[in-house]
């Protein structure tokens, strides 16, 4: 009897299973072209350190991913960890939107088994494709007995990344994923963490929570740059929108003439967080009680999902949690 973990590949298409006409090309290719047979076969090796399972989830470009997408994804991944014969998860995920279902599933997922997520920059054909070398360490780590009670981890470029810290930073660089404000988490040949990662938001949000739904409350982001009008908060709002999450200047500053509309929103009850355009660094949470709440570390994207989330599951003490 082999003596190997059990991991399951579950995949959902993206540039790693993307194919091209020519290997020079690497963007214009059909991402999710591949199916799991084809990406094993690419990577020699996968054999020597795990038995594989596969589970061919999805076969689309993550740019198309949506809520839906997510907590289908989170159900079966769920299932599979539940399984006595699944020791861990490797999924394989577009890098568009990589940082948003890593942190959808860091916060619906408890530590325990790994999971691990993992892409490529470039498309499975291509010449010096990166998706072989990144699948082969990502199914490395998920085999990897440190691993377990981390939360979820992404492994790319030679790096484990916490799932909650990652931001895409380049349109085609290879090191296109990173955490700026954390850094990686280890290095992934061979498999070694420098420090562990940050869980206090790790699985916080209760699996009853999202029990049977099939979407998420609508939340919007509105990007506010210097004389944006005020009147695409009630438009979001009149088009469906339980929540606002402003992409504000500096610190969250909101600008006067939006003010109003703030108010507005608030008193129909419909929740507004202000983020930040800024690259790097927290928005302060204000003292000023007239002002919306900050989203704290949370980038827009991340703050949607926190603020969805919050809706969905309606308790304030969830809300505080994730934005603290």
């Amino acid at each position: 009897m082999s003596t190997l973990p059990h991991l399951t590949l579950l995949t959902t298409g993206g540039t790693i299973a993307g194919q091209a006409a020519s290997s020079a090309d690497t963007t214009g290719y059909t991402a999710g072209a591949l199916d799991p047979s084809a990406l094993i076969a690419a990577v020699p090796g996968l054999g020597e350190l795990a038995q594989l399972q596969c589970d061919s989830l999805l076969s689309i470009d993550s740019k198309d991913m949506c809520p839906a997408h997510w907590l289908t994804l989170l159900a079966r991944v769920q299932h599979h960890l539940a399984r006595p014969d699944c020791d861990g998860v490797v999924i394989t995920h577009g890098t568009d939107t990589l940082e948003e279902t890593a942190w959808f599933l860091h916060l619906c997922l408890p530590p325990g088994k790994p999971v691990v997520l993992t892409a490529a920059m470039r498309p499975a054909s291509a010449l010096s494709a990166d998706g072989p070398m990144n699948l082969y360490q990502a199914v490395a780590v998920a085999a990897h007995a440190a691993s377990a009670n981390q939360g979820v981890l992404v492994v790319v470029n030679g790096h484990i990344f916490a799932g909650a810290d990652i931001v895409k930073t380049d349109t085609q660089a290879l090191d296109a994923i990173d955490a700026p404000a954390r850094g990686p988490l280890g290095a992934a040949q061979p498999v070694q963490f420098y420090h562990p990662a940050a869980l206090t938001q790790a699985g916080c949000v209760p699996a009853d929570a999202l029990a049977g739904q099939t979407e998420l409350p609508r939340v919007d982001i509105l990007y506010v740059a210097a004389g944006s009008d005020p009147d695409l908060l009630a438009a979001a709002i009149e088009r469906g929108a339980k929540g606002i999450v402003l992409a504000l200047p500096g610190n969250g500053s909101l600008p006067a003439n939006w003010q109003c509309a703030a108010d507005a929103a608030r008193a129909r009850a419909i929740a507004v967080i202000r983020s930040t355009r800024v690259a790097h660094g927290r928005v302060a949470h204000a003292t000023d009680t007239m002002l919306p709440a900050a989203s704290g570390a949370l980038n827009p994207a991340k703050a949607r999902i926190a603020l969805m989330l919050a809706l969905a599951a309606g308790t304030p003490e969830l809300s505080a949690r994730l934005f603290a």
